[in-house]
Protein backbone atom coordinates (compact mmCIF):
# COMPACT_ATOMS: atom_id res chain seq x y z
CA UNK A 1 0.00 0.00 0.00
CA UNK A 2 1.46 3.33 -1.03
CA UNK A 3 1.67 6.13 1.48
CA UNK A 4 2.42 9.84 1.31
CA UNK A 5 6.09 10.64 0.83
CA UNK A 6 7.89 13.61 2.38
CA UNK A 7 5.08 14.46 4.81
CA UNK A 8 5.67 17.91 6.30
CA UNK A 9 5.23 16.89 9.93
CA UNK A 10 5.14 20.46 11.24
CA UNK A 11 2.38 21.36 8.77
CA UNK A 12 0.48 18.21 9.83
CA UNK A 13 0.39 19.28 13.49
CA UNK A 14 -2.77 20.73 14.97
CA UNK A 15 -6.38 19.64 15.26
CA UNK A 16 -8.04 17.15 12.91
CA UNK A 17 -11.74 16.23 13.04
CA UNK A 18 -12.84 12.67 12.36
CA UNK A 19 -15.25 12.86 9.43
CA UNK A 20 -15.64 9.09 9.11
CA UNK A 21 -13.97 5.94 10.34
CA UNK A 22 -14.31 2.21 10.67
CA UNK A 23 -15.95 1.50 14.04
CA UNK A 24 -13.38 0.59 16.66
CA UNK A 25 -13.74 -1.18 19.96
CA UNK A 26 -11.38 1.46 21.34
CA UNK A 27 -14.00 4.21 20.99
CA UNK A 28 -17.51 4.53 22.44
CA UNK A 29 -20.17 3.39 20.00
CA UNK A 30 -22.14 6.58 20.57
CA UNK A 31 -19.07 8.84 20.27
CA UNK A 32 -19.55 12.20 18.55
CA UNK A 33 -17.34 15.22 17.88
CA UNK A 34 -14.33 12.93 17.69
CA UNK A 35 -11.06 14.67 16.99
CA UNK A 36 -7.31 14.38 17.32
CA UNK A 37 -4.80 17.07 18.20
CA UNK A 38 -1.16 16.54 17.28
CA UNK A 39 1.73 18.47 18.83
CA UNK A 40 5.38 18.06 17.85
CA UNK A 41 7.64 17.08 20.75
CA UNK A 42 11.23 18.30 21.01
CA UNK A 43 12.54 14.80 20.31
CA UNK A 44 10.68 14.65 16.97
CA UNK A 45 7.89 12.39 18.22
CA UNK A 46 4.30 13.59 18.20
CA UNK A 47 2.04 14.00 21.21
CA UNK A 48 -1.44 12.65 20.35
CA UNK A 49 -4.62 13.72 22.12
CA UNK A 50 -7.72 11.84 20.94
CA UNK A 51 -11.05 13.16 22.20
CA UNK A 52 -14.63 12.04 21.77
CA UNK A 53 -17.91 12.95 23.40
CA UNK A 54 -20.24 10.26 24.70
CA UNK A 55 -23.38 10.96 26.70
CA UNK A 56 -22.50 14.66 26.68
CA UNK A 57 -19.15 14.07 28.38
CA UNK A 58 -15.64 14.34 27.00
CA UNK A 59 -13.47 11.24 27.01
CA UNK A 60 -9.86 11.35 25.93
CA UNK A 61 -6.70 9.34 25.63
CA UNK A 62 -3.15 10.55 25.06
CA UNK A 63 -0.33 8.84 23.26
CA UNK A 64 2.79 9.26 21.19
CA UNK A 65 3.33 8.85 17.45
CA UNK A 66 6.70 8.23 15.82
CA UNK A 67 8.04 7.27 12.41
CA UNK A 68 8.48 3.55 11.83
CA UNK A 69 11.77 4.23 10.03
CA UNK A 70 13.23 7.66 10.82
CA UNK A 71 15.39 7.50 7.67
CA UNK A 72 12.47 6.79 5.33
CA UNK A 73 10.55 9.48 3.47
CA UNK A 74 7.32 7.47 3.83
CA UNK A 75 4.50 8.63 6.13
CA UNK A 76 4.36 5.37 8.08
CA UNK A 77 4.00 6.00 11.77
CA UNK A 78 3.29 4.02 14.89
CA UNK A 79 1.03 5.34 17.62
CA UNK A 80 1.40 4.15 21.19
CA UNK A 81 -1.32 4.52 23.80
CA UNK A 82 -1.46 3.12 27.30
CA UNK A 83 -4.71 1.51 28.35
CA UNK A 84 -7.08 1.38 30.03
CA UNK A 85 -7.40 5.19 30.26
CA UNK A 86 -8.16 5.13 34.00
CA UNK A 87 -5.02 3.05 34.79
CA UNK A 88 -2.64 3.43 31.84
CA UNK A 89 -0.33 0.44 32.24
CA UNK A 90 -0.72 -1.64 29.07
CA UNK A 91 0.98 -0.26 25.94
CA UNK A 92 -1.01 -0.62 22.73
CA UNK A 93 0.83 0.19 19.50
CA UNK A 94 -0.91 0.64 16.16
CA UNK A 95 -0.01 1.64 12.64
CA UNK A 96 -0.88 5.13 11.40
CA UNK A 97 -0.20 5.44 7.69
CA UNK A 98 -1.00 8.64 5.84
CA UNK A 99 -2.43 7.29 2.58
CA UNK A 100 -3.38 10.66 1.14
CA UNK A 101 -3.24 14.33 2.10
CA UNK A 102 -4.16 17.35 0.02
CA UNK A 103 -1.54 19.96 -0.84
CA UNK A 104 -2.89 22.41 1.74
CA UNK A 105 -3.02 19.82 4.54
CA UNK A 106 -6.77 20.32 5.03
CA UNK A 107 -7.98 16.71 4.69
CA UNK A 108 -6.36 13.30 4.91
CA UNK A 109 -6.96 9.58 4.51
CA UNK A 110 -5.36 7.46 7.23
CA UNK A 111 -5.12 3.69 7.24
CA UNK A 112 -2.89 0.79 8.11
CA UNK A 113 -1.64 -2.38 6.44
CA UNK A 114 -4.24 -4.82 7.86
CA UNK A 115 -7.03 -2.57 6.53
CA UNK A 116 -8.96 -3.05 9.79
CA UNK A 117 -8.96 0.67 10.49
CA UNK A 118 -9.57 3.69 8.29
CA UNK A 119 -10.08 7.36 9.05
CA UNK A 120 -11.07 10.37 6.99
CA UNK A 121 -9.85 13.50 8.75
CA UNK A 122 -10.36 17.19 8.09
CA UNK A 123 -9.20 20.45 9.67
CA UNK A 124 -12.84 21.54 9.84
CA UNK A 125 -15.70 19.60 11.49
CA UNK A 126 -17.35 19.14 8.08
CA UNK A 127 -15.97 18.06 4.70
CA UNK A 128 -17.38 18.80 1.26
CA UNK A 129 -19.29 15.73 0.05
CA UNK A 130 -17.42 15.64 -3.28
CA UNK A 131 -14.05 15.55 -1.50
CA UNK A 132 -15.39 12.95 0.93
CA UNK A 133 -16.43 10.74 -2.00
CA UNK A 134 -12.99 11.15 -3.60
CA UNK A 135 -11.32 9.97 -0.38
CA UNK A 136 -13.71 7.02 -0.14
CA UNK A 137 -12.80 6.10 -3.73
CA UNK A 138 -9.07 6.29 -2.90
CA UNK A 139 -9.64 3.93 0.03
CA UNK A 140 -11.57 1.53 -2.19
CA UNK A 141 -8.75 1.58 -4.77
CA UNK A 142 -6.23 0.32 -2.19
CA UNK A 143 -8.52 -2.49 -1.03
CA UNK A 144 -10.58 -1.12 1.86
CA UNK A 145 -14.15 -2.34 2.34
CA UNK A 146 -15.62 1.15 2.44
CA UNK A 147 -19.08 -0.19 3.30
CA UNK A 148 -17.76 -0.28 6.90
CA UNK A 149 -17.18 3.49 6.97
CA UNK A 150 -19.30 5.28 9.54
CA UNK A 151 -19.69 9.07 9.40
CA UNK A 152 -18.89 10.73 12.71
CA UNK A 153 -21.45 13.32 13.86
CA UNK A 154 -19.78 16.70 14.40
CA UNK A 155 -21.35 19.76 16.05
CA UNK A 156 -21.05 23.16 14.45
CA UNK A 157 -19.41 24.89 16.16
CA UNK A 158 -17.42 22.05 17.75
CA UNK A 159 -17.41 21.77 21.55
CA UNK A 160 -14.61 23.34 23.54
CA UNK A 161 -12.75 20.52 25.24
CA UNK A 162 -11.70 22.57 28.26
CA UNK A 163 -15.27 23.56 29.18
CA UNK A 164 -16.88 20.19 28.56
CA UNK A 165 -17.84 17.93 31.46
CA UNK A 166 -15.17 15.27 31.87
CA UNK A 167 -15.92 11.57 31.79
CA UNK A 168 -16.05 11.03 35.56
CA UNK A 169 -16.18 7.26 35.05
CA UNK A 170 -12.43 7.45 34.34
CA UNK A 171 -12.70 5.65 31.03
CA UNK A 172 -15.21 2.95 31.93
CA UNK A 173 -16.48 3.45 28.34
CA UNK A 174 -13.30 1.70 27.27
CA UNK A 175 -14.21 -1.47 29.17
CA UNK A 176 -17.80 -1.29 27.87
CA UNK A 177 -16.51 -0.99 24.30
CA UNK A 178 -14.36 -4.11 24.74
CA UNK A 179 -17.49 -5.93 25.92
CA UNK A 180 -19.43 -4.69 22.87
CA UNK A 181 -21.69 -2.29 24.78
Amino acid sequence: MEVVKNLDVEKYMGRWYEIASFPSRNQPKDGVNTRATYTLNQDGTVHVLNETWSGGKRGSIEGTAYKVDPKSDEAKLKVKFYIPPFLPIIPIVGDYWVLYIDDDYQYALIGQPSKKYLWILCRQPHLDEEIYNQLVEKAKEVGYDVSKLHKTPQADPPPDGEDAPKDDTKGIWWIKSILGK
